[in-house]
């Protein structure tokens, strides 16, 4: 308490604002990593919200919750205690597109999510808004909060989510609230103006909740989870985290649907006018479907359970902002909604976000010292996208703040590295959503192997402790010696290999082949050739896995590991942070222009820069030799 002014005064190493995905992981990775932390939320019950789909992964995001745990983050282990259905997608195409999916129990995912961060050492969570940022000659002091009170800090984390300036809007109704009714906050964004931070709108939309008992099963496709249940936390078997399932149900929209939504589009905030901000193409609502892909007579619709112990049901698949009355009327032409009641209305959300290209890799502000963001406040869309940049500005800002040099994941590390890249170096004009094709190394980037890529770096910064460290050395240990024995492994073509094959529908051996060259067969696999390998030991079904995968795609694995070693060559070549670029002779004007506003940290950041040119890199790669 300040006894001048009897106005509050605290002292922390590290402010993190906004408790959604990406608040929560950044505050318990900085806390873990021994700086005093607190961490703002507007309300309590926002704590790790999900105000629209329960459900964590899916596709490519799956890949960043496996992510985010190998480096030593929370969201995969309070899935695993949440989820009420889980399964596996794309099991019909290669692993690299494998992606874990968990329907959660809303409710609990946040209270348990909650009850972490409030037994983390190091950690204090706080209600109250933050409305300013306190910055003396480019660096960040700390904040001040509605009531006047300051919290001085070495750091600051944004993560604001959707609820900066937030509106939610739903015909011509329009609520000044963050999601789910919540409270906006509504005075942090002058602040960062006035601090030269540059704002954008952006919308997102949600679809209603509906009252399961007005809802007709029989005549919908049951959804069941899988029979298997694969943990997305490496720290966890099956074993430890199974249980009984809740079922999901298919249906969908019809003529009558789309016509009652053509109808009505005049009434829709989208198409009159009232909506300013930019929404996701990859996650459209249902009147954007209805224009955009007008050939299509029905599209798919989810009704997923918000819970174990609720009767909300969520609709996958048509958010809205129709008026109240148009939701009803369109929802009941659907089978099985005939007689639907809502609980919640449909509405789109309006909220204020910074343009990412002000942020370097390490999601520090350029022209700030010390201040950091993470999450949906990047322009980005999903939880997992919001939870990975959370979790690397967290760690980011403890690095800052133990002087240690900052961590930075590229393209050829993680998802987490790509969709970061992504952010900070390319022109996004909606939100971002994460996807497999965005990754050009999604072969090497799987989903099964995150904790081969990251657990080391997640021991390194020190969120990973020793025993898991030394579980996972032992894990690859074994996965090295096995592929290293399969290879030597010779199968001679008599009686019991031939039937072996054919039993697996394979061709028989003309002449003798290495077991590892069996493996890589299409129709063959570690596991059913176990009768050809008398000397074989059991292994941990994770290990396995690994030995297959790594056999049965070797080429194609070398192929992009080479790749990666060129990819690596132009990361490393690293761009001086005093460079001028006005003073490289023949480097076009639009170059110069793109290569200021991006601040590149290296030449082959630089070289995904729209604007830059081939012959642009050329001409800066002969300046830095020059130059150094």
């Amino acid at each position: 308490m300040s006894k001048e002014n009897n106005i509050l005064e605290e002292y922390y190493d590290i402010v993190v604002v906004g408790a959604g995905h990406a608040g929560c992981e950044a505050a318990l990775a900085a806390a873990r990593l021994g700086c005093e932390t607190i961490l703002f939320t507007v309300s309590m019950n926002s704590v790790a919200l999900m105000p629209c789909n329960p459900n964590i992964g899916g596709s490519s995001k799956g890949h960043l919750v496996r992510e985010i745990d190998a480096l030593g983050g929370e969201m995969g282990k309070n899935i695993d205690k949440t989820y009420i259905q889980s399964k596996m997608l794309n099991k019909s195409k290669g692993p690299a597109v494998h992606s874990l999916r968990a329907q959660a129990d809303k409710d609990r995912y946040s209270l348990t999510m909650r009850y972490t961060l409030q037994n983390t050492d190091h950690l204090t969570l706080r209600q109250a808004e933050v409305t300013e940022l306190m910055v003396e000659d480019g660096v960040i002091r700390g904040v001040k909060t509605y009531s006047g009170a300051v919290y001085h800090a070495k750091a600051v984390v944004l993560c604001t989510g959707t609820y900066l300036k937030a509106r939610c809007l739903y015909g011509d109704v329009v609520n000044y609230t963050g999601p789910n009714g919540l409270q906006a906050a509504n005075y942090l964004s002058q602040s960062l103006k006035d601090n030269g931070i540059k704002l954008q709108r952006f919308k997102t939309g949600t679809p209603a909740r509906i009252d399961k008992r007005s809802v007709d099963f029989s005549v919908m496709e049951e959804q069941f989870g899988d029979e298997r249940i694969v943990p997305f936390s490496f720290t966890n078997r099956e074993e430890d985290i199974r249980r009984d399932q809740i079922s999901c149900w298919l249906t969908y929209t019809n003529e009558e649907t789309h016509q009652i939504i053509r109808d009505n589009l005049d009434r829709s905030p989208l198409y009159s006018g009232m909506i300013e901000g930019t929404g996701p193409r990859y996650c459209p609502s249902i009147e954007d479907k209805v224009v955009r892909f007008a050939d299509k007579n029905r599209h798919q619709l989810f009704i997923e359970p918000e819970g174990e112990f609720t009767n909300e049901m969520y609709i996958g698949g048509m958010s809205s902002s129709l008026p109240e009355d148009v939701q009803y009327a369109m929802y009941r032409t659907v089978k099985g909604l005939e007689h639907v009641k809502i609980v919640r209305n449909a509405y789109a959300i309006e909220y204020d976000c910074i343009l990412p290209n002000q942020l370097k890799l390490s999601l520090e502000f350029k022209k700030i010292r010390g201040l950091f963001s993470g999450g949906q406040f990047n322009g980005s869309s999903g939880y997992e996208e919001a939870a990975g940049q959370g979790l690397v500005a967290g760690i980011n800002a403890a690095m800052f703040c133990q002087g240690r040099e900052a961590l930075i994941l590229d393209r050829s590390d993680a998802y987490i590295g790509v969709l970061i890249d992504d952010l900070v170096t390319k022109e996004n004009h909606e939100p971002y959503r994460m996807m497999t094709s965005r990754a050009e190394y999604r072969l090497l980037l799987r989903q099964d192997n995150a904790d081969m890529r990251l657990t080391e770096i997640g021991y390194r910064i020190g969120l990973i402790d020793k025993v898991r460290y030394e579980s996972f050395l032992e894990k690859k240990s074994q996965i090295e010696k096995e592929v290293e024995r399969v290879k030597s492994i010779n199968i001679g073509a008599n009686a019991k290999t031939q039937e072996v094959l054919m039993k697996n529908g394979s061709t028989p051996l003309k002449s003798s082949a290495t077991l590892a060259e069996l493996i890589k067969r299409p129709e063959l696999n570690y596991q059913c050739l176990a009768e050809l390998d008398p000397d074989r030991k059991p292994l941990d079904d994770l290990v396995t896995e690994q030995v297959n995968i790594n056999l049965k795609y070797e080429g194609y694995i070398t192929r992009q590991t080479r790749q990666v070693e060129q990819f690596k060559k132009m990361e490393n070549k690293r761009i001086p942070d005093d460079i001028v670029y006005e003073d490289i002779h023949n480097l076009r004007s639009e170059a110069i222009q793109k290569l200021n506003a991006i601040r590149p940290y290296s030449i082959g950041q630089a070289s995904r820069i729209s604007g830059v040119s081939p012959s642009d890199i050329s001409v800066l790669l002969i300046y830095i030799e020059q130059y150094r």
